[in-house]
C-alpha cells in the first residue's frame, strides 16, 4: 500500500571535508502538511532544502520528494516542487510577467494554459496590475510575492521556503503568509519552510529542531511547548536581589534576573501568583504570566535565543545589501 509521505528522509549525512554539517537525520513530511525547520545559524537547514532540493548531494542516506529519488530522479524532483530562496532570484531588468514566462517554459507549461496560469498567479498575489512593470521597480514585499506567484506557476506539490520574509517588516510578512495559508488551504500544496520568526513558526503543523547538524526534537508546537515543564512567570520588587533569595529559600525557585525583572518558570503559574502576592515578604511592583513560547523550547533545547539568531540574520542581510549598493555607485 502506498503512504501518504510526500517527503521521506532517511539517515541523511552531508559532510564537507571533516565538517559535517547534516549528521544522520530521519523524517517524514505528510502530504499537505505544514512543516517548519528550526535551528541556529550554521545548524544545516539550509544544507537539507538544498539536497531535498537537488541543488546539492548527500554524502550518504537517501530523501525522496514526491516518490521520486533526490539523487537519481533530479528532473522529476524538480518538477515536483516550488522554491523561494533566502535570497532574492529574481531578474531585476524584466517585468513580472517576462519572469513568469521565462519560469512556465524551463518548466515546460503547456502553452495552451500559460497564459491563464499567469494570470492566475499575478492575481492571487495582487500583482496583476503591475505585470507589466520592470522588477527593479518593486518594493521587497512585492518581489516576495512574486517569486512566491512564481515558485507555484507549475503547481508543485511541495513548496520549500527557506526564511522567505526575511527583512520584510510585519505588515508585509502578515500578508504574505495570508497567500501561503490559502494556497495550502485551496490547493492541499505542503509547505516546507525555514524561519527565524516564532510567529511564523507557529503556522506550522510539525516542527523539526536541528543544533550542530543534528536533529534533536521534532513534535506539534503544542506538544514542544507543553516540554518546557510549566508557565513563565516574571516578577518586579522593590529589592529583586532579595527577592531571588526569598524565592530560593522558600520555594526552591531559581529565579533569573535581567537586571530589571526576575523571571522563573513554574507548573500552574495561576495558581501560584496569589500565593506569591500573599506571602513574599520583599513588596511587589509587577507581576506577569505567560505561556511557554517556542522561543523558550529553542533556548531550552540549544541554548540559544532564537531570537539573537534571527537579529544575526537580519544584520547579514543589511551588509550584504549595503554591500550591493556600494559596489552599483
Amino acid at each position: 500500500m502506498p503512504n501518504s509521505y510526500i517527503i521521506e528522509v532517511e539517515h541523511l549525512v552531508k559532510k564537507y571535508g571533516k565538517l559535517t554539517a547534516v549528521n544522520d537525520i530521519s523524517f517524514t513530511v505528510d502530504e499537505g502538511e505544514s512543516f517548519g525547520l528550526l535551528g541556529p545559524n550554521g545548524a544545516g537547514k539550509t544544507t537539507v532544502i538544498n539536497i531535498l532540493c537537488t541543488l546539492s548531494k548527500p554524502t550518504s542516506g537517501k530523501a525522496l520528494i514526491n516518490g521520486f529519488d533526490v539523487n537519481r530522479q533530479r528532473s522529476q524532483v524538480r518538477q515536483s516542487i516550488g522554491l523561494v530562496f533566502q535570497d532574492p532570484s529574481l531578474d531585476d531588468k524584466l517585468t513580472a510577467l517576462e519572469n513568469l514566462e521565462f519560469h512556465s517554459r524551463v518548466y515546460n507549461i503547456p502553452r495552451a494554459v500559460r497564459k491563464e496560469r499567469m494570470e492566475q498567479m499575478l492575481n492571487m498575489v495582487e500583482l496583476w496590475e503591475r505585470r507589466r512593470d520592470v522588477v527593479k521597480t518593486f518594493s521587497g514585499g512585492m518581489k516576495r510575492r512574486l517569486e512566491l506567484a512564481r515558485g507555484l506557476l507549475h503547481y508543485p506539490k511541495v513548496l520549500f521556503l527557506d526564511e522567505p520574509t526575511l527583512g520584510l517588516d510585519p505588515q508585509t510578512r502578515h500578508r504574505l503568509w495570508d497567500f501561503i495559508l490559502e494556497l495550502r488551504k485551496k490547493e492541499g500544496t505542503t509547505v516546507f519552510l525555514t524561519t527565524h520568526y516564532m510567529d511564523e513558526a507557529e503556522y506550522a503543523s510539525r516542527i523539526a529542531v536541528m543544533d550542530y547538524g543534528k536533529l534533536i526534537a521534532l513534535d506539534t508546537p503544542r506538544a514542544l511547548k507543553g516540554t518546557v515543564g510549566g508557565d513563565m512567570i516574571s516578577l518586579g520588587t522593590a529589592d529583586n536581589n532579595k527577592a531571588q533569595a526569598e524565592l530560593k529559600e522558600r520555594y526552591q525557585i531559581e529565579a533569573k534576573s535581567d537586571g530589571e525583572q526576575l523571571t522563573f518558570e513554574i507548573a500552574n503559574g495561576d495558581r501560584f501568583i496569589p500565593t506569591l502576592t500573599r506571602e513574599l515578604k520583599t513588596e511587589i511592583l509587577s507581576i506577569s504570566l505567560r505561556r511557554p513560547t517556542l522561543e523558550d523550547v529553542f533556548l531550552k533545547l540549544t541554548g540559544h535565543g532564537l531570537r539573537d539568531e534571527a537579529v544575526k540574520s537580519e544584520l547579514k542581510e543589511i551588509v550584504r545589501q549595503l554591500g550591493r549598493h556600494q559596489r552599483r555607485h
